[in-house]
């Protein structure tokens, strides 16, 4: 049975208990969001770990993603990058790899993962047809379902399963204005696969497979935007649209059979209409959770692309996204390192923050209030013990001057908060 089985029967889990107790509310009202479809508890019922609860009211999370390309390949550093995704404070990640022992990589990851685990499995699917010495868009309808059994058995929490692809929103896309088309690895190969097949997506044509299969394990659905803009030209369009209106009908029939269900989301996207895309979903899919990849503001920033994701996903999450996937500053430049997952973590945490205080979670601005005492009592070892990274403001304060005196070389004897308590 699945977690929304449990609530169904107003039943409340251990693992209900435990994300309710992360996020600070009560079991019960978080068994009541399961219920409505409103939250998930992405949790693999072979994966030992404490999980945690995504959607309505509660904190909004964060997604590292990891993985292996073809051309650069190191199975310790994917180790590495998952350990500092960690330590930087992500709630999930996701093994993107499509090079190497994928089970391999999926398999370790999982077992050392305290946190929600995703993957992609079509990405094995079509990697299997060319390690047989077969073009990528080889595989058969079985072929992807024996990919996605087996990630549901390696003990996976949640999958991202484009089935929004279909004959007809390729053929939207075949007609829209779209500068970058389809930045969807796994929407370009099932896109592809439906043309060069002249078939329907099996993953939409036999959706009830899928639910099947996922049911047994309660992996979440996590369906993903196949055709998200990648660049903010194309942001909002008739494609995008198409397919989320595809999601939402999807989203209803996965709870209809008990199975819990995420949203993906866009994308590169300005900012004036980032509370127009996710109203939109929200109303299309009955307020599922929203996992929203970004949103990227600007599509000139390569370097600084995580600066980029965190001021779309602040607002994002204000407006009521209750997933960021975060971006690294490699984005768009190649694979990223260690250090690029952790910074791309924490500016995706600053962003989860920003806009849970903007939505009034529970406990979130109390944090701030916390910080904001210790300043204006010029307490560095307090205000470094509050930052959501404490390193690097030890590290630069440390590089001060006058790291040992109550002010900073800001102002010096000119500090506000030391002359105010001469007034």
């Amino acid at each position: 049975m699945t977690q929304l089985t449990y609530a169904k029967q107003n039943i409340i889990t251990g693992e209900m208990k435990a994300a309710a107790a992360y996020d600070n509310v009560d079991a019960d009202e978080l068994k009541k969001k399961i219920k409505a479809g409103v939250a998930v508890i992405p949790k693999n019922v072979n994966h030992d770990f404490s999980p945690r609860a995504v959607g309505a009211g509660l904190t909004t999370k964060v997604n590292a993603n990891i993985g292996t390309s073809p051309d650069h390949i190191c199975f310790e550093e994917e180790l590495a990058k998952l350990d500092t995704a960690i330590k930087a404070g992500a709630d999930a990640v996701m093994d993107l790899s499509t090079g190497g022992d994928l089970n391999a990589i999926r398999d370790e990851i999982i077992k050392r993962s305290p946190v929600m685990v995703g993957t992609v499995p079509l990405y094995k699917t079509a990697s299997l047809m060319e390690g047989l010495g077969r073009e990528i868009l080889e595989f058969t309808k079985d072929d992807i379902f024996a990919g996605i059994e087996d990630h549901c058995r390696a003990g996976v929490d949640f999958i991202t399963v484009h089935c929004g692809i279909t004959r007809s929103t390729v053929r939207s896309l075949k007609e829209a204005d779209r500068l970058t088309g389809i930045v969807s690895r796994g929407g370009a190969i099932l896109a592809a696969w439906i043309t060069q097949n002249d078939m329907e997506n099996p993953l939409y044509e036999y959706y009830d497979r899928l639910l099947e299969i996922v049911y047994e394990y309660d992996v979440t659905l996590s369906l993903g935007d196949g055709l998200r803009p990648g660049s903010v030209h194309d942001a909002t369009d008739k494609p995008q649209i198409d397919e989320l209106r595809v999601l939402g009908q999807l989203a209803r029939r996965a709870r209809e059979k008990e199975v819990q269900v995420m949203i993906e989301g866009p994308g590169h996207v300005p900012f004036d209409q980032i509370k127009r895309n996710i109203t939109m979903q929200k109303e299309l899919c009955d307020n599922a959770p929203f996992y929203v990849l970004g949103p990227l503001t600007t599509d000139i920033a390569p370097g600084y692309d995580h600066i980029t994701s965190a001021i779309g996903g602040a607002a994002a999450a204000a407006y009521g996204a209750d997933f960021l996937c975060y971006v690294t500053p490699a984005e768009h430049l190649r694979l990223p390192t260690v250090q690029d997952v952790f910074e791309g973590v924490i500016a995706a945490r600053i962003a989860a923050h920003s806009g849970d205080i903007a939505k009034g979670v529970p406990g979130a601005i109390e944090k701030d209030i916390t910080m904001s005492k210790h300043r204006r009592d010029l307490n560095w070892e307090g205000m470094i013990k509050t930052a959501i990274e404490p390193t690097k403001p030890l590290n630069i304060r440390e590089e001060s001057e006058d790291y040992k005196k109550d002010v900073c070389t800001m102002c010096g004897k000119f500090c506000s908060l030391a002359l105010q308590d001469k007034i």
